[in-house]
Order: C-alpha cells, then structure tokens, then sequence
C-alpha cells in the first residue's frame, strides 16, 4: 500500500510541476506613482512613439472619468492630463502592453479584465479584436479563451484608443485592469521521466497484486 502511495505521488509531482499559472507581464495601467511614468506601456500617436503618464486622482477630467483606485490609474499622453486634443479630427492612440510566453505553453493560455477609454477603444492580442470599450464613466470587459490568439515567445496587447474631435475641454486617457489570467508551463524532460516512473510503478504494483490474487 505505501508504495502504491509513493508512486501515485510521483506521478501527481510530474503533473502539477507543470501547473497553471498567472501570465507574468499583464500589468493595470497606471501602476506607480500619480504622475510619473508607466514605463509598462508605450503610446504611438501619429508615428510618435512616447511612455504614458499616470494621472492624479480628483484632478479634472477624473472625475467625470472614473475615479483612480489602488489596483489601476488611468493613463494619459501628457502629464496634463486636462490637456485637450483633437480640435479637428479624431485622433488615435494606441497603448501598447507586451508580454512573453516563453517556456509556456500558448495554446493553453486565457485572459480577462476589463478597461474604459475616452473616447473610445478596441482591445486587440496580437492583432485580433477581444473587446471595445465606448466611454469612460463605467467599465467593458474584453477576455480570450484557453489559446485564442496567443503565441509562443512574445505577444502584444494593443489598446487602440479614438478621441473624438472637439475644439475645447477634449482630453484623452486609457485605464485597464485584468482580472484573471492562466498559462500552463512547458513540462522539463524530467517531468516526462518522472510521471513515466510513476505510472511504471504504479503499473508493476497493479500487476503484482493481481498475481498475488
């Protein structure tokens, strides 16, 4: 009996060695002080690529924006955040979050969070659309199942951001938390080795109470 337990345990150990896990790299947006840089994400406008600011809570336009918590802050392209853009046409700004899956396996990887834009966004992993957002007083979720749109090694998160045109009083801003996120790693050769001891043992065990029978 004790051996039947030792070699159950050694096949388990195989298994769970290569368990789920958080993807390391999903980052809330605004993580660090009020009005340093979030150094986590870049920001193309216009084919200008520059590093976000982290706005300061009751400071105009937060609110009407929702208000800054300890888990995410909104970013801005200025450190004014009441700066106001876009008289004219609509602008674009794309947040851009990377993260790598080295050593872990994508087609088992899955995210979720939610975020709000103003004005508005889409939210796209490596290319493919997993959610829009249309404002900033309340949030929209966006979420990917186990190995849609992930790749292996390096992946991108792209917040794709519209500021509708306005002549006055038109700032623009990107807040994003996640919520849950998994990924199982990549079993090492010695996984394989000790789930196949494990399962040998516990076969040889099977058969030697069956002749004993």
């Amino acid at each position: 009996m004790k051996r039947t337990i030792i070699a159950a345990f050694i096949a388990v150990t195989a298994f769970t060695s290569a368990h789920a896990a958080s993807i390391n790299g999903l980052v809330n947006t605004g993580v660090g002080a009020s009005g340093t840089a979030d150094s986590n994400y870049s920001l193309s406008n216009k084919g200008v690529v520059s590093t976000p600011v982290i706005t300061v809570n009751n400071v105009w336009p937060i609110s009407p924006w929702l208000a800054n918590t300890a888990d995410s802050k909104w970013i801005t392209p200025t450190s004014n955040q009441a700066q106001s853009f876009d008289p004219s046409s609509n602008g674009t700004y794309t947040y851009t979050l990377n993260f790598n899956l080295a050593g872990y396996d994508a087609t088992s990887a899955a995210l979720a969070g939610r975020f709000a834009a103003d004005n508005s966004a889409v939210v796209l992993l490596n290319g493919t659309q997993i959610g829009s957002a249309g404002g900033f007083t309340s949030w929209s979720n966006f979420s990917t199942t186990a190995g849609n749109g992930f790749v292996a090694g390096d992946n991108k998160l792209e917040f794709v951001v519209t500021n509708f045109a306005g002549s006055s009083g038109n700032p623009t801003g990107l807040r994003v938390e996640f919520t849950s996120s998994n990924v199982a790693a990549v079993p090492e050769p010695e996984t394989y080795a000790m789930l196949l001891a494990g399962l040998g043992m516990v076969g040889a065990l099977a058969r030697r109470r069956k002749q004993a029978a």
